[in-house]
């Protein structure tokens, strides 16, 4: 199943990037795909489409692109051709394993807790 995302308010996380309010899934989407190494907008979408079976818009992902520039956590390599590709920091990638960290904790006891309650 796919979903759009930006027309819609997306619930904060509490640490890490909350400080992005409603684009903070966006950008949580963004950084794991340039975990896999550079990549320019479209490969981006396409990326997040098949690693999380969601569609940024252009709109939405140029946006948190901007916002994840700004704060140090993506920077942008010289463009090829019309496309720019952009690559995580180092300060990225710190704040991307936090995320994920955090995500397989709560994942984790979340599962454990419906596995001891529901079987």
């Amino acid at each position: 199943m796919t979903y759009e995302i930006g027309k819609a308010e997306v619930p904060r996380m509490e640490t890490g990037l909350a400080d992005l309010g409603r684009f903070s899934d966006p950008s949580l989407l963004i950084l794991a795909s340039l975990a896999g190494g550079p990549k320019h907008g479209y490969a981006m979408i396409e990326d997040i489409e098949t690693m999380a079976s969601v569609r940024l818009g252009p709109g939405t992902l140029y946006g948190a692109l901007a916002r994840l520039e700004q704060r140090g956590l993506i920077e942008p390599l010289p463009a090829e051709e019309r496309r720019r590709p952009y690559r995580l920091t180092g300060v990225g990638v710190v704040a991307l394993r936090e995320q994920l960290t955090s995500l397989e904790s709560f994942a984790t006891t979340g599962l454990r807790r419906l596995a001891a309650s529901w079987g």
